[in-house]
């Protein structure tokens, strides 16, 4: 009975070890890519009238719209040494807290954090990392 009741524990704890070692430094996002891709690509997401980020920012390298191109921008803030999806987390809900040189404060909509979900947050979020 001890040993059913210790092999049980090692399979149902042995995977949660397995997973939390490390190995693949590849990084967990949460949210899903494909509905942050749509929201990205909404000129207005939902009825409040917000912009939708292809509104100000380019998906083209080298191309400004309003505020600078995203391509490639998890690769460079990836490269910057920075952690890419807590950058591009408080970029979105803290848009003045860091300003892409050459652009100035107070440009950037200001209100992403009260207007959009949490999980629609984390679907943009999923898909910015996407870009390197």
């Amino acid at each position: 009975m001890r040993r059913f009741t210790l092999t049980c524990l090692l399979i149902l704890i042995l995977p949660l070890v397995i997973s939390s070692c490390g190995g693949d430094e590849s990084v967990q996002v949460v949210g899903d890519a494909s509905k942050g891709e749509e929201l990205y690509k909404q000129k207005v997401i939902g009825s409040s009238g917000t912009p939708g980020c292809i509104t100000c920012h380019s998906l083209e390298e080298g191309v400004t719209v309003v505020g600078p191109s995203h391509a490639g921008i998890a690769a460079r803030v990836e490269e910057s040494g920075l952690q890419v999806e807590d950058y591009l987390r408080t970029s979105i809900v803290d848009p003045n807290a860091v300003i892409a040189e050459g652009f100035s404060e107070g440009v950037m909509y200001q209100n992403y954090a009260t207007d959009l979900t949490s999980e629609q947050i984390d679907d943009l979020v999923a898909f910015l990392m996407t870009l390197k």
